[in-house]
């Protein structure tokens, strides 16, 4: 098991991720480039999506509340389309962390985005776009092995430590049933901002 790693696959996910991330992102340009609507499975999250796991962690089901374990490590999650069934795992912009905190220690922002406490992020650390990958469980923070930036969840997942300008936006969430699905778009721009 790597540093930061719980056993609860957030890492092996991550590496997952990785492998594909700049082939898709070269076929996406191509594709749209020639004018091809885009690929599902490369469309960044959409209103409706479900949230669910990696297809190679719980055969990619979704996700429920009973799942999530208040102050435990995130869980990584992937957006499905409800109508075509296609897991939108193709882009960096779907890396998404879902954790459950206790919700009289959320701050105003987190507050006002999270479900009895849950809340969504993006995967994608602001300083140079690396998966945010780790857990610091002594003091609930995220942590992108990179260059060491670290967000607090609480605090709307503001940096607090090394180099990353600013927090990781937020994935607005609902409840259909007991799943949850997306409500919105990101509160800001996922990764890197370019001047």
């Amino acid at each position: 098991m790597s540093a930061g790693d719980d056993g609860t696959g957030f890492d092996a996910g991550r590496r997952h991720w990785l492998g594909g991330t700049v082939a898709c992102a070269a076929m996406l340009s191509a594709a749209l480039a020639e004018g091809a609507s885009p690929d599902p499975s490369r469309m960044p999250p959409q209103k409706g999506d479900v949230l669910v796991f990696p297809p190679e962690q719980n055969a990619g089901r979704a996700i429920t509340a009973s799942d999530l374990v208040a102050g435990a490590a995130p869980l990584l999650a992937y957006p499905r389309d409800p109508s075509s069934g296609a897991l939108r795992a193709r882009s960096r912009l779907n890396q998404i962390l879902l954790l459950k905190l206790d919700p009289a220690k959320l701050d105003r922002i987190a507050a006002r985005h999270a479900l009895d406490g849950v809340l969504a992020f993006s995967g994608v650390c602001t300083h140079a776009a690396c998966g945010v990958s780790s857990w610091k469980a002594e003091t609930s923070r995220l942590v992108c092995p990179c260059h060491g930036s670290e967000f607090d969840p609480a605090a709307h997942a503001t940096a607090t430590a090394g180099p990353a300008p600013r927090a990781l936006p937020i994935l607005p969430l609902a409840l259909q049933g007991e799943h949850f699905i997306v409500a919105g778009a990101f509160t800001g721009k996922v990764g890197v901002k370019k001047p």
